[in-house]
């Protein structure tokens, strides 16, 4: 997977281990590069432009330092062409996030691993322990991209949790996310910034309107004094 020395921890590339937790509710298993290679893709996706944000892979300097940042091993020298492949993958990686369906989100997928020239295989480098690269030897960093990171969205879809890719529903974000929670409850890209900031947002709605209809109140009995201070004038 996209295992690189900061992400290949001994043992873990294939027991499951527990991925979260999440503050929603209790964490689901992910075996630890699975986990890693969606980190990666969730990263990359939300490198996109938005209406707010810059494209974060603006140019191969910023390409350059999503791969250290990552740590994406077996990469060499960057180019344009690298690139511009970065860039499809991501954008392949964004309509799985949007699919509709299992059956959607699977061709997209089996599109990126064939493409990819998808090859298993044992490594153990860097001195960790045995785990599995599906990128080709040699391969771009497009295609690393597209083959450890469509393979961890294959584990999703075939274990039945494609709908736990998501976007967040905060109206001002669109970042993507992967949901880890038993309930599959999460809404938002992180409950402190999205999440919270719409908490507050709502409660002061909330409060808004009682102090509104706490002012009509008042404003009707008032009147109500004065009318009946008239009658009795």
């Amino acid at each position: 997977m996209l295992c690189a020395t900061r992400y290949c921890r001994a043992a873990a590339a294939t027991a499951p281990v527990v991925a979260g937790p999440s503050p929603e509710g209790d964490p689901v298993q992910i075996p630890h590069d699975t986990r890693r290679a969606l980190d990666v893709v969730v990263a990359l996706v939300n490198t996109a432009a938005e209406a707010d944000q810059p494209d974060g892979l603006s140019d191969i300097g910023a390409l350059r330092g999503f791969v250290q940042e990552y740590s994406i091993s077996d990469v060499g020298d960057l180019s344009a062409r690298d690139l511009a492949g970065v860039r499809t993958v991501r954008g392949k990686f964004a309509q799985v996030f949007a699919s509709p369906n299992p059956r959607a989100a699977s061709i997209l997928i089996n599109e990126l691993v064939a493409t990819a020239g998808t090859t298993p295989q044992l490594t153990d480098h860097d001195g960790y322990d045995w785990h599995v690269h599906y990128f080709a030897p040699g391969a771009s960093v497009g295609d690393h991209l597209a083959a450890d990171g469509g393979m961890a969205l294959a584990f999703i879809v075939v274990s039945g949790e494609q709908e736990r890719l998501r976007r967040c529903e905060a109206p001002d974000c669109r970042r993507a996310f992967v949901d880890l929670s038993r309930n599959r409850s999460r809404r938002y890209c992180d409950s402190r910034t999205c999440g919270n900031r719409l908490h507050v947002a709502a409660y002061r709605a909330r409060r808004k309107e009682a102090d509104a209809e706490a002012s009509e109140h008042e404003e009707v009995v008032h009147r109500s004094e004065q009318q009946q201070d008239a009658d009795h004038g």
